[in-house]
């Protein structure tokens, strides 16, 4: 069994405070990816680099300190670890970590927010533009060399109504923009992905939200949004047999997800 976890941490340092590597260590991970470490290379410790000293760390960091920034820990040490997504603009903000094993690539991906204003919904657009191509490659390399791909990322975007407690109210807002859910139904209609928590759960709702605002009670109410999810290629998805939001302690404005496949 694969078992994959991945979670934005909104700072690295702040989620270590409140307990996230305590919680990992008794979780069995094969591989853990998160996003937004807000962090430098001088700003992680020997826990937060190797977390117990069993995982190897390898981390994509934004150019601008305290911002953005991916990371990657596996129990195994991968063959080859490659970052960013051959655009300046947005591998200057340490969006992209690819790790390598035999016959299997693990993807962590922060895609950006657009919620900030309107300059960085245009740069989103962007992204979406420019990584629609990339997501089309890496399905092509899966198609002809069989190798299998999880691509475990904040998206930023809810992909339909289930997705988001309020969604008639946030039709308008970044994260559920008509643009960002047809974008988003592409990837897997046209190139093949699959959103690999519905293999398992196709109509579930609230138990699926990864994020809350910190605004009123958001949390309290579980009025959420479910934009931490692994799209997969179509061979592993296949073998995914469980998927669960880890809610009962919080270390982010995110829950961790959970993923465990029959893989290899």
């Amino acid at each position: 069994m694969l078992r994959i976890i991945t979670l934005n941490l909104n700072g690295i340092r702040s989620a270590t405070r409140k307990g996230w590597l305590d919680w990992l260590a008794t979780q069995d991970a094969d591989i853990v990816c998160v996003q937004e470490l807000k962090a430098q290379a001088s700003d992680l410790t020997e826990a937060t680099r190797s977390p117990g000293g069993t995982m190897t760390g390898c981390f994509h960091y934004a150019e601008k300190k305290g911002y953005s920034g991916v990371g990657l820990y596996a129990r195994s040490p991968p063959d080859r670890v490659s970052e960013g997504i051959g655009n300046p603009e947005f591998d200057a903000e340490g969006r992209y970590l690819r790790a390598d094993w035999p016959g299997l690539s693990v993807i962590s991906l922060y895609v950006p927010s657009g919620s900030s204003s309107p300059e960085r919904q245009a740069a989103k657009f962007r992204f979406m533009e420019v990584f629609f191509p990339c997501l089309a490659t890496l399905m092509e390399e899966s198609r002809t060399t069989g190798r299998e791909f999880i691509i475990c990322a904040d998206w930023n975007i809810a992909p339909t109504r289930q997705d988001l407690k309020n969604w008639k109210s946030n039709q308008k807002n970044s994260g559920f923009l008509p643009e960002e859910r047809d974008w988003m139904a592409r990837v897997k209609a046209e190139l093949g992905w699959v959103d690999a928590y519905r293999v398992l759960y196709p109509d579930e709702e609230g138990e699926a939200y990864t994020w809350w605002s910190n605004r009123g009670q958001a949390w309290a109410k579980n009025v959420g949004w479910r934009i931490d999810y692994p799209l997969a290629t179509p061979g592993i998805a296949a073998t995914v047999r469980e998927a669960r939001v880890f809610k009962d302690l919080r270390f982010s404005d995110h829950a961790p997800l959970v993923i465990d496949c029959a893989w290899p």
